[in-house]
């Protein structure tokens, strides 16, 4: 698998229920190397794991294997399950949160997913950030991180261009008006039954809701709701609709 060297780590254990994977969760380390957070994801007191840790030099480490659950996610959910650690493969990757995301390591994050994708059956918009299951308590792999370069890779989806009468992929020339304060109120909630139908956890508040979208799929967006907000969030949910039934072995 992606010629990836062998790390064994002891934080690991059986998925419950025996469901297969059928998501994968993207991680920044938020350490000063791949050593070092290989040396914490290897230490039995930290309690704490996952699948791969790719480094910024492309290196690749393979800790858990991909069958059994790996200590990655943390509390959260995605499409309506909570135990995302029992559903998913977790990738950590090597940067430290505030830093461009190096050639290396993209494109060997490219290979790694092309295979866990096609080992597993696991379609393209199942993966996911660690912050879109765990809005507000998590930020990675955060707004630097390309999305849309695995996307047009056919590795993760990104709503389509003009969904939102701006191009979905670059900033906007001017920034989109906030929603006049009328029509904030169902728009929000509009925008908010959107992204759970898509997959976001419906317990958390809207705000970090709007916060962890806006870092996957709006980086250069600030300011109050939008109207491109709520219409790339609609085309998301009309093109990846959750689907609420867990691969079993």
């Amino acid at each position: 698998m992606e010629r990836c060297l062998q790390a064994p780590s002891p934080n690991v254990g059986p998925r419950r229920g025996g469901v297969l994977p059928d998501m994968v969760v993207l991680h920044y380390t938020a350490m000063a190397s791949a050593e070092a957070a290989l040396e914490r994801l290897c230490d039995p007191e930290a309690e704490v794991s996952c699948h791969y840790l790719i480094g910024r030099d492309g290196r690749c480490w393979h800790l858990v294997d991909e069958a059994e659950r790996a200590w990655h996610a943390g509390a959260g959910s995605w499409g309506g399950r909570g135990d995302v650690n029992s559903h998913s493969i977790g990738i950590e990757l090597d940067n430290p949160g505030d830093a461009p995301f190096s050639e290396p390591l993209m494109a060997a994050l490219e290979r790694l997913l092309a295979e866990v994708l096609q080992q597993w059956g696991i379609a393209p918009h199942r993966v996911i950030a660690h912050s879109d299951m765990a809005p507000g308590r998590k930020l990675d792999p955060g707004p630097r991180f390309d999305w849309r370069r695995l996307a047009i890779g056919g590795l993760a989806c990104w709503p389509k261009a003009g969904a939102a009468g701006e191009g979905a992929g670059a900033p906007e020339a001017a920034a989109p008006p906030a929603v006049d304060a009328g029509a904030a109120a169902p728009q929000e909630a509009a925008f908010r039954a959107a992204l759970v139908a898509f997959g976001y956890p419906d317990e958390v508040e809207t705000a970090p809701l709007l916060a962890a979208f806006r870092s996957r799929f709006r980086p250069w967006a600030t300011g109050s709701f939008q109207a491109a907000d709520l219409a790339l969030a609609m085309d998301l949910a009309r093109r990846f609709p959750i689907d609420h039934a867990p691969a079993t072995a």
